[in-house]
């Protein structure tokens, strides 16, 4: 699961709980063991955590797609194979394009380095780093400047760097060097507006050398140049096909951390250790495959079944929603989908488990209702078809969907999250639950479906004010994409769609979420503005009010 999920609210049916399970049978334990296989398998310190695009994930899809063949499945991926792969956008790099000399002498790309948003260019100059005139890059100690605001409540370090770009630009200053801060990283991933100078910074070992206050003038030959990075993730997609009007989809993200490159990782040690994700989500992945088994041994041949192990989900739904971009039927077939993620925490004390998605046809009333008297689970139901996992991507395409998830724990997204704290009885019982969902739930029509209320993900900051949009995470451009916009809200009202890029809100660009999430922050309930956003080619203005 990529994102805090929130708080469950909604309609709690209690199960009639059998105070000792039944005896398992042969055939249980035959499950049980095999889910034991799958998930020590992909949660094994030899796949490093799985993280989308590495040498991991793909020993992890090969026996994902290996067991799928054993099964019975037949391949439907990119080029009849069993895997879609899709980019995945990793940022900018600087090393071969950038260089920075010094009074003659090369500077390490290890101790400087441009800003992501700078533009493509070559500065040549000799400027006085006291002076600050045009025609020359300026120079900033942003130690000094730190130093200088420390009695102020109202600093901050980001804002301050940018003003400076701003009045440098202004005042006529081909580039600005900033250093003298540990705490200055490059990162390849900064989104937002171009700056209108290129930015270097340059690291306190040799800022000592070369930029010292008795230094009258100093001779600057600089360029900023980039090449974009990407890698690749891959989903695998199995697929029964009946020959049946409609397909059911069922769905599980197998991709997981790494080592936390990403910077999604719970642990704030710095240690860099394998996340290997036994919860989060081997669980799904083998509950998925064990699923397909089940399904493919099934007499009953109304649907089709489409059976897909997503990767890149904890980068932002990318598999996911690279898969509704590009599916391999029509969309307009499916009849409903079903997801599974972190289904391996089943407590045995509460045997509670979250169902997402309860509101999105009315079916699934009916369904669950014919299977109240299950002994082993509580159901507690979440009516939203959006929140933190590979159902949203589905529901944005008005899909019905289910959510199985067992909750939240002290293990999530950390390096403990282990094979052996799986409950894996408890996901037999799971297993089994879902199955009959599938049996209990109409196969020859497709499911209605209905709209739920939204759920904001990817943040846990609270604002006092909400547009009512979500944005798309895979989204690497300038802006903010709206992925859906609720009913109701400021967004829709303003008349904003899905697809449009939101640039500004008021006096604030939004040239990236956090930069969104920052604008939201500055208004209050009942505050009135302005939001600028391209559709296509055209940019667009209108009024809204929170």
């Amino acid at each position: 699961m990529n994102l805090f999920p929130r708080i469950v609210m909604g309609l709690t049916i209690l199960s009639s709980l059998s105070a000792q399970a039944q005896k398992l049978k042969k055939a249980d334990k035959l499950v049980i063991s095999q889910l034991q296989a799958h998930i020590g398998y992909l949660a094994d310190d030899k796949l490093e955590g799985r993280r989308a695009g590495s040498n991991g994930e793909s020993l992890a899809r090969t026996y994902i797609s290996k067991q799928f063949e054993t099964i019975g499945l037949e391949p439907k991926g990119d080029n009849n194979g069993w895997f879609q792969a899709f980019p995945i956008f990793e940022g900018k790099d600087y090393h071969q394009n950038s260089y920075l000399f010094i009074n003659g002498n090369e500077i390490s790309r290890e101790h400087f380095f441009p800003y992501t948003l700078s533009p493509e260019k070559i500065v040549e100059a000799m400027p006085s780093i006291a002076l600050k005139e045009a025609g020359v890059p300026w120079f900033i100690d942003l130690a000094a400047e730190k130093e200088a605001n420390q009695g102020n409540p109202h600093f901050d370090a980001e804002n301050n760097i940018q003003e400076k770009i701003k009045s440098a630009a202004a005042k006529g200053a081909t580039a600005l060097i900033l250093f003298n801060d540990p705490d200055q990283r490059y990162n390849p991933k900064q989104r937002g507006d171009q700056l209108p100078i290129p930015v270097f910074f340059l690291d306190s070992i040799e800022s000592k050398k070369y930029l010292s206050d008795e230094t009258e003038a100093i001779e600057i030959k600089a360029k900023a140049g980039f090449t974009e990075k990407q890698r690749s993730g891959t989903n695998v997609i199995g697929y029964i096909n009946n020959g049946a009007a409609y397909t059911i989809l069922v769905g599980a993200h197998f991709d997981h951390l790494g080592y936390g490159e990403d910077g999604n990782s719970m642990l704030r040690t710095g240690e860099k250790l394998i996340h290997n994700g036994a919860d989060d989500n081997a669980s799904g992945t083998a509950a998925l495959i064990e699923l397909a088994r089940l399904i493919k041994k099934d007499k009953a041949k109304k649907a089709n079944y489409l059976f897909i192990a997503f990767s890149a989900e904890e980068l932002g739904l990318f598999g996911s929603k690279y898969f509704t971009e590009n599916p391999p039927l029509p969309l307009s077939s499916v009849s409903y989908m079903i997801n599974m993620d972190m289904v391996g925490r089943l407590n045995d004390s509460s045997h509670t488990m979250t169902i997402g998605g309860y509101g999105t046809s009315p079916t699934w009333n009916s369904t669950f209702s014919a299977l109240a008297d299950n002994r082993y689970i509580k159901f507690k139901f979440d009516s939203s078809g959006t929140g933190p996992s590979d159902h949203s991507s589905f529901y944005r395409k008005d899909i019905p969907v289910l959510f199985f998830f067992t909750g939240l724990h002290t293990d999530y997204h950390k390096p403990s999250d282990d094979a052996s704290r799986i409950n894996y009885e408890g996901e037999y019982r799971i297993v089994q639950l879902v199955y009959d969902v599938i049996k209990k739930t109409p196969a020859d029509n497709k499911l209605v479906f209905t709209k739920t209320r939204e759920q904001q993900t990817g943040t846990s900051t609270r604002f006092s004010v909400s547009m009512g949009i979500m944005p798309d995470y895979s989204f690497s451009g300038n802006g903010v994409r709206v992925d859906g916009v609720s009913d109701g809200r400021p967004a829709k009202k303003a008349g904003i769609q899905a697809g449009d890029v939101i640039v500004q809100l008021g006096d604030f660009r939004t040239g990236s979420v956090e930069q969104y999430m920052q604008a939201l922050g500055k208004f209050k309930k009942g505050d009135k503005t302005t939001v600028r956003f391209k559709r296509a080619e055209a940019e667009l203005s209108a009024d809204i009010q929170f």
